[in-house]
């Protein structure tokens, strides 16, 4: 579809906003000039573009309020999907993080439990793909619940509610630390089997070890990249020593959290993207692809 559109000087897209509005940090989510109607318009001359239709497919980002999701979220914005989010505390942490404070002004908010099916099981409504990051630690009951009968819920609903793909941030073995925190990774893999059974063949579970990035924690940023971008660059070329008994989960290499996002984006909307489970050497390499 064309059409001609007088091209404003100074003018930006609703996603370029979003670098400016994480830039400046001053709290307020979303600004547009339009509210300034007391100044005058500087038109320049008349252009044609390209006005692309309306986005036909809907993400639904489960957990999109925390470290991961977020970024998913954005990586999704950036692509042009429409956006919805699901989380328990959504609004709670917006103060504190300018990225989760922009992303509001963009997405679909939906407060809700993936333990109660009644308090969200409308956020489905319109959904193409469904991306889950939910976890958690605790005790052993805890975390079972958290990462395992939550998702399991999410997976069901998802399936009969006919959502195309769902895609499962899992987390890759760490030998002992997988009976350190049994309930973790018990629940984990039971969530696993039940997008495998559900999904063979809309299904992906990204499997990343240690997930860098800058998080922000009580105000505070802590540049995990710092530590985990030299890991990454000598583990990545240290495969052969993952395979070693014991000691060879400790040599899995971290990732980023936007190559992380990258990849779960496009598997949740690339329908040629291969189903089952992804480890952390194959998200890398997906994420060259996409590049």
């Amino acid at each position: 579809m064309r059409t001609i559109v007088s091209r404003l000087i100074n003018s930006r897209s609703s996603v370029s906003r979003l670098s400016a509005i994480t830039a400046s940090g001053n709290g307020r989510y979303l600004s547009t000039d339009s509210n300034k109607v007391d100044e005058p318009l500087k038109v320049e001359e008349a252009e044609t573009v390209n006005v692309p239709p309306p986005p036909s497919e809907k993400l639904l980002v489960l957990g999109g309020n925390g470290f991961v999701g977020s970024h998913i979220c954005r990586e999704a914005l950036d692509r042009g999907l429409t956006v919805a989010s699901l989380s328990r505390y959504w609004t709670q942490s917006m103060v504190v993080d300018p990225l989760k404070a922009l992303i509001l002004a963009f997405i679909i908010v939906v407060s809700g439990n993936l333990l109660s099916s009644d308090s969200w099981k409308e956020a489905l409504d319109g959904v193409t793909a469904v991306i889950s990051c939910v976890g958690g630690f605790g005790s052993n009951s805890y975390m079972y619940k958290i990462n395992g009968t939550a998702n399991i819920n999410a997976i069901r609903a998802a399936s009969e509610k006919g959502v195309k793909r769902f895609v499962y941030i899992s987390a890759a073995d760490f030998g002992v630390a997988n009976y350190l925190l049994q309930g973790y990774y018990e629940g984990k893999r039971a969530a696993e089997t039940e997008l495998l059974t559900r999904y063979p063949y809309g299904g992906v579970i990204l499997r990343p070890g240690f997930i860098y990035g800058t998080r922000t924690v009580g105000g505070m940023k802590l540049p995990l990249g710092v530590i985990g971008s030299p890991m990454e660059m000598v583990l990545q070329h240290a495969k052969p020593l993952s395979q070693l008994p014991l000691v060879g989960p400790l040599f899995t290499p971290p990732v980023n959290v936007t190559v992380v996002a990258k990849v779960a984006v496009r598997a949740a909307t690339d329908p040629v993207f291969p189903p089952g489970i992804v480890d952390v050497h194959g998200i890398l390499r997906y994420s060259q692809k996409s590049r």
